[in-house]
């Protein structure tokens, strides 16, 4: 299934709906409920936390007669997209985590070491934004840069979970735009910093536009990940060439902090970033910009427009 958080335009973005994609239409998962006397949840961490039950449940009620999914359904151009979920417990990123793009952040002086395990940081809630839509670039911001990374949407709670195991943890996938200021990643990775304000800024955590869930992906470990702004392909890498995979993540970041369901983890960036170009003044977005990035297979593309100041 592709679930998501959208609203209809005539209504406008302060009134979220739950849905799912279905045969190019936004299927309402409250509505449709409503249409056979299920009460179903009407946000995507509610939903997550009924766990794979719940999501069987939604899944056989999409396949339930025509005229019931008519009921509960809205052409996708009635409709903008939110977040998949924009009220996490924990969004953890891993970083350092290709080995192409640590290639880029050693000759640009972006790290110091390489890593011995994961490591982390933490995307806030207050920065996401959904697929299509308008994100400022700063003022202060000269070069903002575009980071496509795999998410992993935890479906249960999970914690002390060894390595084996983690799997059965992982509700689906999605996509981030990690949007990030280099002007100022360079400041904080001298001083230390491991919050970075540089990933942080509104709308730099452009998320979905779906989260497929995992029956649909064949292998997490075989996506071809795609960036192109304007049209023009910046970079494509598989997610093999990530260090640490999903199940050393989740073990590593388990042995200590519970997770819960609707958590993500963001699995790094790929090489092939502006900064890491001998270009890079050129490269890096600027107002009018329009950014996709996607999956081949299973094929998603979450867009983003760059625009100036209001």
């Amino acid at each position: 299934m592709r679930l998501a958080t959208y609203f209809l335009r005539s209504d406008g973005a302060a009134h979220p709906r739950l849905g799912v994609s279905d045969q190019g239409q936004m299927i309402d998962i409250a509505r449709l409920g409503k249409a056979v006397g299920r009460a179903l949840p009407t946000t995507m961490k509610a939903l997550l936390e009924k766990g794979a039950q719940g999501l069987e449940e939604v899944r056989a009620l999409v396949a339930s007669t025509d005229r019931t999914k008519a009921d509960a359904a809205h052409p996708l151009e009635a409709i903008g997209f939110l977040p998949p979920i924009a009220d996490a417990h924990k969004f953890l990123c891993v970083g350092k985590n290709y080995r192409t793009h640590l290639l880029e952040l050693q000759r640009t002086d972006l790290i110091k070491e390489l890593p011995t395990e994961p490591t982390g940081f933490i995307k806030l809630n207050d920065c996401l934004s959904g697929h299509d839509s308008a994100v400022e670039r700063p003022p202060s911001v000269h070069h903002l840069d575009y980071e496509p990374e795999l998410v992993f949407v935890i479906g249960k709670p999970a914690y002390q979970v060894a390595a084996a195991d983690a799997f059965s943890y992982v509700a689906g996938i999605t996509i981030l735009n990690d949007l990030t200021c280099r002007d100022t990643q360079k400041r904080e990775v001298a001083s230390g910093s491991r919050f970075w304000t540089a990933k942080n800024a509104p709308g730099f955590g452009p998320l979905g536009p779906y989260i497929i869930t995992m029956d649909e992906v064949r292998d997490p470990y075989d996506i071809w990940v795609t960036c192109s702004v304007n049209g023009e392909q910046r970079m494509r890498v598989n997610t093999s060439d990530q260090i640490w995979k999903l199940p050393q993540i989740i073990e590593h970041f388990s042995r200590l902090v519970p997770l819960m369901p609707g958590d993500m983890f963001s699995t790094g960036a790929p090489g092939g970033v502006a900064v890491g170009k001998p270009n890079a003044e050129e490269l890096f977005l600027k107002p009018g910009d329009v950014v996709e990035c996607a999956f081949e297979e299973p094929s998603m593309v979450l867009r983003t427009h760059i625009v100036a100041p209001s």
